[in-house]
């Protein structure tokens, strides 16, 4: 299904692309939250028009990642977990565990907005977390896993 991107997407596109993507993605994500329409004629001439305003919008909450970024930028988060002598966790520090700390000391911070890549947290230690902020902003944070 052929698009028009109305903001920059990670992987995908930037502001004003026309992108193939498949049904499912465009029907069920992309269309429903309002990054993208289906690409005709006339929505092309409704993106032209409109350009200017989505280029303020996207500027405006690239600045605000950008600031966001800053706040969060060489801060450490501490979360206090039950472990084993050996420095095992029981269970395990996610995604929704880290959103909440960093929500609580220094701003608000949504669980999609946490980036894991090698998987939740299952030793005490210290760990590098990436908050994705923004298609262009990604800031790393510390979090120091210790026990009880």
């Amino acid at each position: 299904m052929n698009l028009i991107l109305l903001e920059r997407i990670s992987n995908l596109g930037d502001l004003g692309e026309e992108v193939v993507v498949r049904n499912g993605y465009a029907r069920n994500h992309l269309i429903p939250t309002g990054k993208a329409v289906r690409a005709s004629r006339e929505s092309r001439q409704l993106f032209e028009a409109r350009r200017a305003e989505l280029e303020k919008v996207a500027n405006a909450k690239l600045t605000d990642a950008s600031e966001r970024a800053a706040k969060l930028a060489d801060q450490r988060v501490t979360i206090v977990v039950r472990a084993s002598e050996g420095g095992k966790l029981y269970g395990s520090v996610g995604t929704a565990d880290i959103a909440v700390a960093l929500s609580e000391s220094v701003l608000p911070v949504a669980k999609s907005e946490v980036r894991m890549p090698d998987g939740v947290i299952r030793s005490t230690g210290e760990h590098e977390v990436n908050i994705h902020l923004h298609a262009d902003v990604n800031q790393a944070v510390t979090v120091d896993v210790v026990p009880e």
